[in-house]
């Protein structure tokens, strides 16, 4: 699947996006309302937890630190916790049933954490020395007692946290740089840095690749798996985000484009189906995926306009045979067929595909496309920081993001993925 897309001016016009302004204490029509900004790391918080029913966050950070804030009578956030490891923490999973907290660091190591039920101390368990790199994700689960990581070793490793061991471990062509798991099944998903997808068996003392999911062109840097639906969202450094059907069994795939950077977070909103992503540029978009949407096509090959059938610049007898010069060749986004520029002189947005932004498409496509074929099925909104981790407690409709200006921000994102008894959010 060849994914990018030519910068050319628009010829069809798309909304402006929606912006985020300054913090509000109520909730503002159709956009995300800043609710808090917690400053104080003196490094980039590689990620944020929000602990769920309480007015806290839990933080790692490249400083060094795990930090637990909590919200006081003045509406400020103020560590509660402030815990200094002997190496970067670069990712972490928390188990709030438990209260268990594995904190990934630089070195390779992930240690384990159990927090005081009044969220003021946190208790050394153990240290579990599960890579020779950077770990780069962390998941904990409880059913099978399993710590399972991602490194810069190349490698997934999943070890017992009853007995501190390894279980099992398989190694791969690349960094390995995000992970999903779905505990029912044990199937792992791994991106990395190649751009491909991994789907994992994971057993004791072994593992079985399932499928290798390519379409990407650039290092993957988020997923999100949901288990209801059996869908997988991926997004990488291309800027594109991909909905995999996993659970349909036919290979279904949905391309959306709609950021202008590597996409650095994604979470999946089954009741509302919607998909919410975050980029590294500070875009938040919010995807309306309860619509009916077509798959892009793949790029078809040939060594001339599939339109007026003048040859590519590489095509050297017919360019002999006809006199003429070799063309360009680009690819029209709607229909795939390969055509030279006069023959797709035209852009349009067509979101019914995933494309919100102006795309290349032939002009025979062009003449096809109504206007109300580019009203958009997806939402803009700007963080006002580079973000480079979310999360979201759905349940509340609260999302937290980090950014590399240190600064974490608290969002109510209800106003713009539903209000309702039926989502279970409430207003703010």
């Amino acid at each position: 699947m060849y994914l990018s897309a030519d910068r050319e001016q628009p010829s069809k016009s798309v909304p402006k996006a929606n912006m985020a302004a300054e913090i509000h204490s109520r909730p503002q029509s159709n956009r995300p309302v800043l609710l808090n900004k917690i400053e104080g790391h003196q490094d980039v918080v590689n990620v944020a937890v929000l602990i769920p029913k309480e007015d806290g966050v839990i933080t790692v950070s490249e400083d060094r630190t795990v930090r637990v804030w909590l919200k006081r009578d003045s509406g400020q956030y103020w560590p509660s916790i402030y815990h200094t490891l002997s190496s970067p923490c670069t990712s972490m999973a928390y188990h709030h049933d438990s209260r268990r907290i594995f904190v990934g660091q630089d070195s390779g190591a992930i240690v384990e954490f159990h927090m005081a039920e009044d969220f003021n101390r946190i208790n050394f368990v153990k240290t579990y020395p599960a890579h020779q790199n950077r770990v780069s994700a962390v998941i904990f689960s409880l059913e099978s007692e399993w710590v399972i990581s991602t490194g810069h070793d190349k490698c997934i490793s999943w070890m017992c946290t009853q007995s501190g061991s390894m279980v099992g471990r398989h190694y791969f062509s690349s960094w390995t740089s995000c992970l999903q798991y779905d505990f029912d099944t044990r199937y792992a998903f791994v991106g990395d840095y190649s751009g491909q997808i991994t789907l994992l068996k994971l057993e004791q003392n072994t593992s079985t690749v399932v499928t290798a999911l390519k379409g990407h062109e650039g290092s993957i840097s988020s997923l999100f798996w949901e288990p209801a639906q059996r869908l997988l969202f991926s997004g990488a450094s291309d800027h594109n985000i991909i909905m995999w059907d996993i659970g349909g069994r036919k290979g279904r795939t949905l391309l959306l484009q709609g950021h202008h950077d590597k996409v650095q977070g994604l979470c999946y909103l089954s009741l509302t189906r919607q998909l919410l992503s975050c980029s590294n540029d500070g875009g938040i978009t919010v995807w309306n995926m309860d619509v009916h949407r077509e798959e892009a096509p793949q790029w078809l090959e040939s060594d001339s306009c599939q339109k007026c059938e003048q040859p590519f610049f590489w095509n050297l007898k017919q360019m002999w045979d006809t006199k003429t010069l070799g063309l360009r060749q680009h690819h029209c986004r709607k229909c795939g067929k390969a055509v030279c520029g006069k023959c797709s002189s035209k852009c349009s947005s067509y979101p019914v595909m995933g494309f919100e932004f102006q795309v290349r498409v032939c002009d025979d496509c062009y003449d096809t496309i109504k206007d109300e074929d580019c009203t958009p099925l997806a939402t803009f909104h700007e963080g006002k920081h580079n973000i480079v981790h979310m999360h979201m407690d759905i349940s509340r409709g609260l999302m937290v993001t980090c950014g590399t200006d240190r600064i974490l921000k608290i969002w109510d994102m209800t106003p713009v993925v539903g209000c309702s008894l039926a989502t279970g959010f409430t207003s703010r």
